[in-house]
């Protein structure tokens, strides 16, 4: 075990020392005010030094072009990149996480040799065709329908929330075969070519001008029947792989961000603006001590969730937990900021860089806030998933009496 620890702890000096020397100090004031363009082949240089490092796909398997880390490996890394406020690798999330986590278990192999090195060579930018309009947190309601014809899937239907569709080459998409099976037994699920006639994308502007979101609109979409993921109408078994790649680390790396974020936070309200410092205002750092408290709190669920990974542990409902925790914290924290800034932190300009609480620009990165109590499965879903499964409470109120 001390063997072990020392190990780790060398591999955090390397993983530190690395990012001294290769992350550029001044990359956020490049990506303030730059295009998407410019700002896509920013994250592929900066996914290219990872790679050459060892460290841009610290869970893929070493045959498949990864490092194979250990997990404890793997928090050690996602700590110190967080700590180091390097770039968020938002453009190849889905590409890095969710793709492997679905091909690797339920994919084919020509289907892996096909995207899985092309993925890592910063080729591939996948996109997600999940959600629909009347099919977000009930997922299993999709109503997007693939008919077989001869060896090809003919899909229509739409598609929603669809992070960086535009620029994606590849989506993972989930489609109805059987219409007639029980909703969680008749989905499909599909590697959709981008490039494909018949798909429409319609950008959604948000609240923050951002427009990274997309409708998607599919009609007479043809796909081959190579391209099937897993068995026919078992999609939401894949599609259970995919999702459950998503938390754990990611939580622990925005949670480390938070942390140093807080010493911004701190550093703001410290600024004596006309004559009056907020930090001396009780109220103010009442607020601040809270917060504080709530990160910290944060960071020992993360690690508590992470030692049962670690030890092979189920983790139940602590995924929902940490994410509906996360996700109201982050509003609480992006809002103090605002409130403390004054009126310097009414200041808007719309960024790119796409992660929480990092941006330097209050009122963007409070706006974006209100997102993450909706992605991923929204805090209401997030708490009556606690309810059912973690307290075992019922899905409805017993009926009455007579």
């Amino acid at each position: 075990m001390l063997r072990e620890l020392e190990g780790l702890e060398a591999f955090r000096i390397e993983v530190r020392e690395w990012l001294g020397h290769s992350l550029p100090a001044d990359w956020r004031d490049k990506m303030r005010g730059a295009s998407e363009e410019e700002h896509i082949a920013f994250q592929r240089w900066w996914f290219g030094k990872l790679m050459e490092a060892g460290y841009g796909a610290p869970h893929w398997p070493t045959e498949w072009g990864g490092s194979g880390f250990s997990f404890a490996r793997q928090i050690v890394l996602y700590e110190e990149i967080a700590r180091a406020g390097a770039p968020r690798l938002i453009h190849y999330f889905i590409s890095l996480h969710h793709v492997p986590g679905t091909l690797l278990h339920w994919g084919t192999e020509e289907q892996r040799q096909r995207h899985l090195p092309a993925i890592l060579a910063g080729e591939e930018i996948w996109c997600q065709g999940f959600s629909e309009p009347n099919a977000g947190s009930d997922l299993a309601s999709l109503r997007t329908r693939a008919v077989r014809d001869g060896d090809h899937f003919v899909v229509n239907g739409q598609k929603i929330w669809s992070s960086n569709a535009h620029h994606s080459r590849y989506c993972l998409l989930l489609a109805r075969t059987d219409p007639s099976a029980p909703k969680n037994k008749g989905i499909s699920y599909f590697i959709l070519d981008m490039e494909t006639p018949g798909i429409t994308l319609r950008p959604i502007r948000q609240i923050t001008g951002a427009e990274h979101f997309n409708e998607m609109f599919l009609d007479n979409v043809r796909i081959p029947a190579e391209n099937l993921i897993g068995p026919e109408n078992e999609g939401w078994k894949v599609a259970q792989s995919t999702l459950s790649s998503e938390r754990g680390l990611s939580i622990l790396e925005l949670a480390e961000r938070m942390r140093q974020g807080f010493g911004l936070l701190l550093d703001d309200a410290r600024k004596v603006t006309g004559g009056a410092c907020p930090y001396d205002d009780d109220e103010v750092r009442r607020a601040l001590a809270t917060l504080d408290v709530r990160i910290e709190g944060l960071r020992v669920l993360v690690n508590e969730q992470l030692t049962a990974v670690l030890n092979g542990e189920a983790v139940g409902v602590a995924p929902s937990i940490l994410k509906l925790t996360y996700s109201e914290i982050l509003r609480d924290f992006t809002r103090l900021g605002v409130e403390i800034g004054g009126l310097e932190a009414q200041y808007f300009q719309e960024v790119l860089m796409g992660g929480p609480n990092e941006t330097g620009y209050w009122m963007f990165d409070f706006l974006y806030s209100w997102a993450w109590t909706i992605s991923g499965g929204s805090s209401e879903i997030q708490r009556n998933i606690i309810a059912e499964r973690g307290l075992g409470l019922p899905r409805e109120p017993a009926a009455k009496a007579a």
